[in-house]
């Protein structure tokens, strides 16, 4: 409240939806602007170039500036011309008492910022996220974050158990929610070990590795969000296998460096991408 009597917005980053979704709203903590990330919470892929989607919603004193048209379901009684601003899209007869259910694009939005190029996103990755939260209900997107948030302080406590905080300590140490931050520091430091060589070594062992380097504001940032989907004998395989790393970097750091060494493609030179990328390709 005392920000919007100041005259501000709230905006909610959805990345952290995976801990809460099914169990509170951020419309009722006050937010304004919410985008969802489909990947990982609601099924999409991430990385490799998409498709991403970031659908938005936005509370009622927002909802007038949206771009224009907007997709508007309205209902009129059964053989009743209905007049509207925009083009008709779809309609279907109501099961109950017979009206007739119709969607058309509205235009008349005087306050709307305009038109926007694509800003409708890829609609098949809506279809796909919709069917999943359709198809677990409120009570499966509650299991879902709960046990989201379980497999993360569970993953935590194993890696602490194993010894890995000696140099992979946790950035924040504290109950986490669907993820949690370990920094490298002592690893470089000790080993001569970067996060980026761990990330490419677990590779070996048949793991995606989690995010690295990120946030910024943790040196050596190493960001693992397990979800709801692992097995514990996933979560436990993983555990000891960064423990593993550590142990043979502490008797020859080189092993690390060099990998992976079973992947297709080793390492990639991504600063030479960034600044001479291939673009083209002759078929």
């Amino acid at each position: 409240s005392i920000v919007h009597d100041a005259g501000a917005t709230l905006y909610y980053d959805g990345a952290n939806l995976n801990a809460v979704m099914g169990i509170s709203r951020p419309g009722d903590m006050g937010f304004d602007i919410v985008h969802y990330n489909l990947h990982k919470t609601f099924t999409q892929p991430h990385g490799g170039g998409g498709p991403g989607a970031g659908p938005i919603a936005v509370s009622d004193r927002i909802e007038p500036y949206l771009p224009r048209p907007q997709v508007v379901r309205v209902t009129s009684p059964t053989g009743r011309a209905h007049a509207t601003s925009g083009r008709t899209t779809s309609g279907s007869p109501e099961a109950n008492g017979g009206d007739q259910v119709i969607y058309h694009l509205d235009y008349d939005r005087p306050k709307s910022i305009g038109r926007l190029r694509g800003f409708q996103g890829n609609y098949g990755v809506f279809v796909r996220s919709y069917a999943y939260i359709l198809s677990l209900g409120g009570d499966g997107l509650r299991e879902a974050s709960e046990t989201a948030v379980l497999n993360a302080n569970y993953l935590l406590a194993r890696l602490k158990e194993k010894g890995v905080a000696e140099y992979l300590p946790v950035a924040y140490d504290r109950l986490c929610m669907h993820e949690f931050v370990l920094s490298g520091e002592a690893m470089k430091k000790d080993l001569g070990l970067r996060t980026l060589d761990l990330a490419k070594r677990l590779l070996d062992f048949g793991f995606h590795p989690p995010t690295v380097y990120f946030p910024l504001l943790v040196d050596e940032a190493l960001l693992i969000e397990p979800t709801e989907t692992e097995t514990k004998e996933t979560l436990d395989a993983f555990a000891d296998v960064v423990a593993e790393i550590l142990r043979e970097a502490a008797d020859d750091p080189e092993i690390a460096r060099g990998a992976p060494y079973t992947t297709p493609v080793r390492r990639l030179d991504e600063a030479g991408a960034a600044k001479r990328p291939v673009i083209r390709q002759a078929l």
